[in-house]
């Protein structure tokens, strides 16, 4: 299963209303569990199964809840039982699907660097495969 998840303080944050130190925290604990997992500008999704996902989850909840009185967490899950690899692969599909279209590849700006977790995919090329594929 791939787990969505964003976390963030309520009712605390920095001088200018940032709160990236309560969302390093939670990331440190996604990237500690040894999880397949991926951080860009709005998510960090995991994989892993329903157990060991949901237990990371609650783990990076509980971090972000050390900054504040309230703690907001989005979950947004593809559950696929007897699939795995699906943190790269439904990315890798898309990809493969536009190559082959001739349209989106890098020269149209689709593909870049993802900001940090276990895959080299962009995270707008994320964002758009988890939309289209879906219904995988």
């Amino acid at each position: 299963m791939l787990v969505a998840f964003s976390v963030s303080p309520v009712g605390a944050s920095g001088d200018d209303g940032s709160v990236h130190e309560a969302v390093a925290a939670a990331v440190r604990v996604v990237r500690a569990s040894g999880l397949p997992n991926q951080t860009d500008a709005m998510f960090t999704t995991i994989e892993g199964d329903w157990d060991e996902v949901f237990a990371v989850v609650k783990a990076a909840t509980d971090a972000v809840g050390a900054f504040g009185p309230r703690v907001s967490l989005v979950l947004k899950a593809d559950i696929r039982p007897g699939h795995t690899g699906e943190l790269t692969g439904k990315v890798e599909r898309v990809e493969r699907a536009l190559a082959a279209s001739g349209s989106g590849g890098a020269s149209d700006g689709a593909s870049g660097s993802a900001s940090g977790g276990a895959s080299g995919s962009a995270s707008d090329s994320a964002s758009a495969a988890e939309s289209a594929s879906d219904s995988e």
